[in-house]
């Protein structure tokens, strides 16, 4: 199908991450990924799909009467179409969200996007596929996304941060736990980081980024989908 992308789901929420966190928004999440992350939790949406021309698409974004949209996935910049998507809902003034791994190139992107890209860290298991040429293409809207599973990974990203000077590119550098239960392990397949140890890493290292957590999980079953 000509002008088309394979969805898996469309569904109103509130962003649960970022500098938007709380507000009401409108999620697009493509079928497909590349990667294989070891806390992945929606990897349901590494085949599930059907496919929508981008009409069909942006009528059921429509519907909601939200100014706020965020395509996601998977991985949505492996579906070239998505481009001409989110071009469209930037000509119809909506502020759109990509939320894509630091593995695929983000300077094709519509400058209108808001580009939270999520730099792969060793515990993910795929540290090794991130294109570190996306950094020089960040801009101040953008926001920069580390998810953290334990005390090395937090090591790695703050010197992340600050070798490529990072946080001075963007709006925002989120750190965020890949589980917050204290111990055992959590739905994502991985051992729980208690947020007091990462917000205490965070205030002695000084480290300027803002760390978060998954708010819909918190609203709702973590397990669930559509929200």
């Amino acid at each position: 199908m000509s002008g088309a992308l394979t969805v898996n789901e469309t569904f109103y929420s509130i962003q649960g991450e970022g500098v938007r966190a709380g507000m009401p928004c409108v999620f697009v999440r493509l079928t497909g990924c590349h990667l294989r992350c070891h806390y992945c939790d929606t990897a349901y949406a590494f085949h599930e799909g059907q496919q929508h021309t981008i009409n069909q698409i942006v009528g059921q974004v429509e519907q909601y009467h939200c100014d706020l949209v965020e395509v996601t996935g998977g991985e949505p910049l492996l579906q070239p179409n998505v481009h001409a998507l989110m071009s469209r809902l930037c000509d119809l003034d909506k502020t759109v969200l990509i939320e894509t791994s630091g593995t695929c190139d983000i300077a094709v992107c519509d400058p209108r996007v808001v580009r939270i890209m999520d730099i792969k860290t060793p515990a993910s298991g795929q540290v090794h596929r991130n294109c570190w040429a996306n950094i020089d293409h960040l801009a101040e809207r953008d926001e920069v996304k580390f998810v953290i599973c334990d005390r090395r990974d937090y090591e790695w990203t703050r010197n992340c941060i600050r070798k490529h000077d990072i946080a001075p590119r963007v709006a925002a550098v989120l750190l965020s736990p890949a589980s917050f239960v204290e111990s055992g392990p959590d739905i994502a397949g991985v051992d729980g980081l208690a947020l007091h140890d990462l917000t205490q890493w965070v205030l002695q290292d000084q480290l300027p980024v803002r760390v978060q957590i998954q708010l819909h999980k918190l609203i709702w079953d973590p397990l669930a989908r559509g929200v």
